[in-house]
């Protein structure tokens, strides 16, 4: 392998760059993963962040989060009869519910995904 340096004052610097250079959107659930991967599986991290496999690993995980969310949140919502009509009816006991439920589904979110492996 080659390299090639460029003279930075008494230094020689090599010219190394990236392979992988998309702009990954790295969400919240993402820095979570992140967080988790640098606390408590240090090798597991270090290893795809020197394989450049880190940026994306972190933008899939905060996606498949969003994802599943979206998916499970109107689902738990239909199965406790939390609909438009207690909306309409009482607005302070349907939020009451959706935010129960909104945190019922990010703690399982966080189990599967985030927190798992």
């Amino acid at each position: 392998m080659e390299l090639s340096y460029t003279k930075c004052g008494d230094y020689e610097i090599p010219n190394i760059a990236l392979k992988d250079t998309t702009d990954y959107q790295i969400g919240r659930y993402g820095r979570m993963r992140q967080k988790f991967l640098k606390e408590y599986r240090p090798g597991t991290y270090s290893h795809m962040l020197l394989s450049e496999t880190l940026w994306e690993h972190l933008a899939e995980i905060d996606a498949a989060c969003n994802d599943r969310l979206d998916y499970l949140i109107p689902a738990m919502a239909a199965r406790e009869g939390v609909t438009e009509v207690l909306k309409a009816s009482d607005q302070m006991e349907w939020v009451g519910r959706m935010n129960n439920i909104r945190q019922r589904a990010e703690e399982t979110v966080l189990y599967e995904l985030v927190y798992a492996r």
